[in-house]
């Protein structure tokens, strides 16, 4: 018995395509953290803009880090719809549930990610 037939694909699929719709609410609620500060020196004090300027720096970088997340669910559903999941993507052999447990999205057994 192959470590992939313990695998439930199709709660896999909901918990990643959860995580999906989650990551992309988080997007659209930090969206106003993430645009241009204004360099009006009359509405906002210049340390007023530098704290703002960090807050926006710090929000775009959380937003890249969210945008690498959906990147890797997005290429698991796609594994998923090709019956290639629960495959290390450069050998092919089986990855352990227990890994897949631990991240849905691994795409390469321990040997090769290492």
């Amino acid at each position: 018995m192959s470590e992939r037939s313990d695998l439930d694909l199709v709660h896999v699929r909901a918990a990643l395509e959860a995580e999906r719709d989650s990551l992309d609410d988080l997007s659209d609620a930090t969206e106003d953290e993430r645009r241009p500060v204004e360099l009006d020196q009359q509405s906002v004090g210049r340390l007023s803009r530098m704290d703002a300027m960090q807050v926006q720096a710090m929000a775009q970088a959380v937003e890249g880090r969210r945008r690498q997340r959906q990147a890797q669910i997005a290429a698991a559903l796609k594994r998923l719809d090709e019956g290639e999941y629960g495959y290390c993507v450069v050998c092919g052999e089986d990855i352990p549930a227990k890994r897949l447990e631990v991240d849905l999205t691994a795409a390469r057994c321990v040997d090769c990610a290492s």
